[in-house]
């Protein structure tokens, strides 16, 4: 077996290290952290959001009044209050920990929920906020931005280095040679999609969590589950929020109908959990709530 470069010279072994292909990782690293850091800036600098600091308008005044509202429920600082201008029905959370948290509508959800559908809808993003969503978010974005460079860097070292590998006396080198082949595979081909589909994952976890913890601060789950589907029924692409910040958002911003992909693959690549699961959870906690006055534990 032979992996080899044209120019090694016959019967040799050679493997020059890639330089630059370190850079490169120890680079996107740095960035990483710089991401992480700076991210939630970044990403309300991306939507075009303008902070609410001083309200001019009945909804603009409402929603700063639920947002306090719902960190005295939290417990928690008031978040900074940011107005996102889209029409579509959205809202999503950031920060790096809930002293240092921002809280963002879309113009669109302004318009479209009643007061206590807002509530429910800032319930679910305080709650990513208190259970530190926000924080492990921003990490699992840098987590996929290292990643990515890291396979471009690996990548470049496949390209630009020299690897051949013999067999007879050079067993134990070839051996090697396969073993590098081997992890560069990997690192480009499998690392960027693990990581991806890993946060996914958790992404969509922390949605059902998220949607528990709000129906305890504002003991009103039917609320929320009508807001969800007023958002749901209205699913337009989020102009103003891209793919990178999707899984920020109470609802896909790309316009994609979770509800009519439930199943596996929706389960491997999608941002947020099927709407139609959520509401029906949501139901399901009004009733128990209506019941026997009573949640279930969100856990």
């Amino acid at each position: 077996m032979a992996v080899s470069t044209a120019s090694a010279p016959p019967g040799a072994y050679r493997h020059v290290f890639p330089w630059f292909g370190l850079g490169a990782t120890l680079l996107g690293a740095g960035l990483a952290w710089h991401g992480w850091r700076t991210g939630p800036k970044s990403v309300l600098w991306a939507t075009g959001a303008w902070e609410l600091v001083q309200p001019t308008k009945p909804e603009e005044q409402m929603l700063v009044n639920v947002i306090e509202e719902m960190a005295i429920a939290s417990g928690l600082p008031r978040p900074a209050v940011w107005i996102v201008p889209d029409d579509d029905p959205n809202a999503f959370a950031t920060g790096t920990d809930p002293s240092h948290a921002h809280l963002a509508v879309t113009k669109g959800l302004l318009g479209t929920l009643s007061r206590e559908e807002l509530q429910g809808v800032v319930a679910h993003e305080m709650a990513h906020i208190r259970n530190f969503d926000v924080k492990l978010m921003t990490l699992l974005a840098a987590l996929i931005g290292v990643m990515a460079l890291i396979s471009d860097g690996v990548f470049r070292t496949g390209r630009h280095g020299r690897l051949r590998v013999r067999s007879g006396s050079s067993d134990r080198k070839g051996g090697l040679g396969l073993l590098l082949l081997a992890v560069w595979l990997i690192s480009v081909l499998l690392a960027p999609l693990v990581s991806r589909v890993l946060a996914l994952a958790v992404s969509r976890k922390r949605e059902f969590l998220a949607d528990a913890t709000a129906a305890q601060f504002t003991r009103n789950p039917a609320a929320l589950a009508d807001a969800l589907r007023k958002i749901e029924d209205t699913a337009q692409p989020t102009k103003a929020i891209h793919r990178g910040s999707a899984h920020l958002c109470i609802a896909d911003p790309l316009g994609r109908r979770s509800s009519a992909r439930a199943g596996w693959l929706a389960d491997i690549v999608g941002t947020h959990p099927p709407m139609a699961m959520r509401i029906a959870r949501l139901r399901a906690m009004a009733y128990q709530l209506d019941k026997t006055g009573t949640l279930p534990e969100a856990v």
